[in-house]
């Protein structure tokens, strides 16, 4: 047992230090991974990956910077937070690809035109980043990620500066609409993310900013010149293509359908409610609650994390932090004036969104729209009911 311990560690400190004993061979080739989408919110974007191989010294490994780091004290905290370090990770070429190709998740391999002296700069600069206290880096999701890693390494160690250049037909896109290329617009994942991320995403992404994606890292790296004019893409590759799947289509989960019913049921008691002339006391702190809870985690990710992309989020607009300290008003037979005017606070801030909405200060998810009508109703008729009575 002492034996087989004994041998494991001096394999593994051989493998770790491999690349301070060995220089790349002529043979040598660094290459650009591009892995496409998933099926899971997690994988949608895609990910890099830089591929060293060298025959000659039987190398063959990929190098990634997406991998989490779970061994992190309160890791979900930090993750919430903003202040997660995620890791760069490094793996045995086969096993890499046996993982996506079983995953039917598309591989595709760019070899870059490098010098011996340039490849072996990238090799060192990888492994140097592979040692444990390096390993480590702060993750940001638009800028310092597993795709905007590989075209910064890339740069780095290159002798000049690579000319990106911007591949045709690219059409100027806000951050949220390249993102919204991903997911689409009426799935769960596009909903979260648009209701946790703020109006700092609506503003139109530079061609560079573009490569916080990884299958714009395959277009920009594509069209890329070196600094003497030659194309940065030796060869292209399609190692693994997924295949067809009949994937059973989601429309009637999707968010505009779900939340629509529920509008729709809103609506209702509150026509049943105008009719009767009552009101639905239980519905109502329903709906305070659940909009200032959820107001509530929109200001703590805007004011109470890291998160670039959480700030300036108008989501507040319709989800108001303050509906769950007011809502025991509800529970009253008779509210107080102010609250009468805080209603009428509400059906301004609702229309504020809107006008938030059409002139793009910051786009919403498209399955609040039944919520929001419903929300306005609601509050309308409160508003009557209270005056009234």
């Amino acid at each position: 047992m002492k034996l087989k311990l004994l041998s494991f560690i001096f394999l593994f400190t051989i493998a770790s230090t491999f690349a301070q004993q060995f220089q790349l061979s002529d043979t040598a080739e660094i290459s650009v991974l591009t892995i496409g989408p998933g099926e899971s919110l997690n994988d949608a974007f895609g990910h890099n990956g830089f591929r060293i191989k060298d025959t000659n010294l039987g190398i063959d490994v990929v190098y990634g910077y997406g991998e989490y780091d779970f061994d992190a004290p309160n890791f979900y905290l930090k993750f919430a937070q903003g202040k997660l370090n995620y890791l760069i990770s490094r793996h045995n070429f086969d096993r890499f690809f046996y993982a996506y190709s079983n995953a039917n998740r598309t591989i595709e391999e760019q070899v870059l035109n490098l010098s011996r002296e340039e490849k072996q700069n990238v090799f060192n600069y990888l492994e140097n980043n592979y040692k444990p206290e390096n390993r480590r880096y702060l993750y940001d999701f638009f800028y310092d990620n597993c795709a905007t890693r590989i075209r910064d390494v890339a740069q780095t160690t290159t002798k000049g500066d690579i000319n990106f250049i911007t591949p045709e037909n690219l059409d100027p896109k806000t951050f949220r609409e390249l993102i919204h290329e991903q997911v689409g617009l009426n799935t769960w994942g596009s909903f979260g993310i648009d209701i946790a991320l703020g109006a700092v995403i609506d503003k139109q992404a530079s061609a560079y900013e573009f490569m916080f994606l990884p299958k714009y890292i395959h277009a920009f790296f594509k069209t890329a010149k070196t600094s003497t004019s030659e194309s940065l893409i030796k060869n292209s590759t399609v190692l693994y293509q997924k295949k067809d799947t009949n994937a059973a289509s989601g429309i009637l989960f999707s968010p505009l359908v779900v939340i629509g019913l529920l509008a729709i049921i809103i609506l209702f008691i509150t026509y049943k409610d105008y009719k009767n002339k009552v009101r639905s006391k239980w519905l109502d702190i329903l709906l305070f609650s659940v909009t200032g809870i959820i107001g509530i985690v929109v200001l703590l990710l805007w004011f109470a994390t890291d998160h670039s992309a959480t700030a300036q989020n108008y989501n507040v607009l319709w989800a108001f932090p303050l509906n769950i300290f007011v809502s025991a008003q509800l529970l009253k037979p008779k509210v107080k004036t102010w609250f009468k005017k805080y209603l009428k606070f509400l059906i301004i801030m609702l229309c504020l969104l809107t006008s938030h909405w059409i002139i793009g200060v910051q786009v919403f998810a498209i399955g609040l729209i039944p919520l929001l009508i419903a929300l306005l109703v609601r509050y309308i008729y409160l508003v009557k009911f209270f005056n009234q009575n």
